[in-house]
């Protein structure tokens, strides 16, 4: 038996569009009607930050720039060097169903069984480390995923009436695995170990798509009214 999702490898995007579209899979998502997965990397440095945090503490612990506002919770992330997913649910999907720590430890237990593919040992953190508030890779909490006892990945979720959304972040790796060795072991396994394999299909990403996705760019994420809200 098969679950059908979609992929979509989005390529370099703006931390703007970047998450613009992620957004955009997630108020979708119940029209959507499957859960979507998307790579997706970054044209220049950057950095976002939770939904609910204060952008002047932000300014303070980074000096990437620019700043965007997430619509995830969470704290803060460089985007200088990392590997970025996004996973959108929709309604009534198991996965939107879940308890948000169970929904945490599956996408970090996934990575973890990715890397295993490739030859690298990882492991999904039992308890927590001592964090630098609000800074997402100092420390680590519960279900991140450690190499070496360094967490190297973590992510951040909303789940609203339309959709769940989840943002990941892979920073820190070690020599060793390509991103598109990860993508592709990524594909090669069910979300969860007791779940059935996914049938991928390329989600279509149409010029109605790009057209909301660059709307929601110009009218939230390029605008210092959404940005400076906190």
């Amino acid at each position: 038996m098969t679950e059908s999702w979609l992929i979509l490898d989005s390529g370099p995007g703006t931390a703007a569009w970047n998450m613009a579209v992620d957004e955009l899979f997630m108020v979708r998502a119940a029209t959507t009607g499957v859960p979507v997965l998307r790579f997706y990397s970054w044209t220049e440095p950057a950095a976002t930050f939770g939904y609910f945090q204060k952008i002047a503490d932000i300014e303070d612990w980074t000096p990437l720039r620019p700043l965007i506002r997430r619509p995830t919770a969470g704290g803060l992330v460089p985007h200088d060097r990392d590997w970025t997913y996004s996973l959108a649910f929709p309604p009534g999907h198991w996965w939107y169903d879940a308890k948000a720590t169970d929904s945490y430890l599956w996408a970090h237990d996934w990575l973890r069984r990715s890397f295993a593919q490739l030859g690298l040992v990882t492991e999904v953190a039992d308890c927590c480390q001592p964090e630098g508030p609000g800074q997402c890779f100092i420390g680590a909490e519960k279900s991140d995923l450690l190499w070496k006892g360094m967490k190297i990945a973590g992510a951040a979720q909303r789940r609203t009436r339309d959709g769940l959304l989840i943002q990941g972040s892979i920073q820190r790796l070690p020599d060793g695995p390509s991103r598109p060795d990860w993508q592709a072991a990524m594909l090669t396994l069910p979300p969860m170990p007791a779940r059935p394999m996914v049938g991928w299909n390329p989600l279509p990403w149409t010029p109605d798509l790009q057209t909301q996705a660059a709307e929601l760019v110009q009218a939230k994420y390029t605008q210092a009214a959404y940005n400076r809200k906190r």
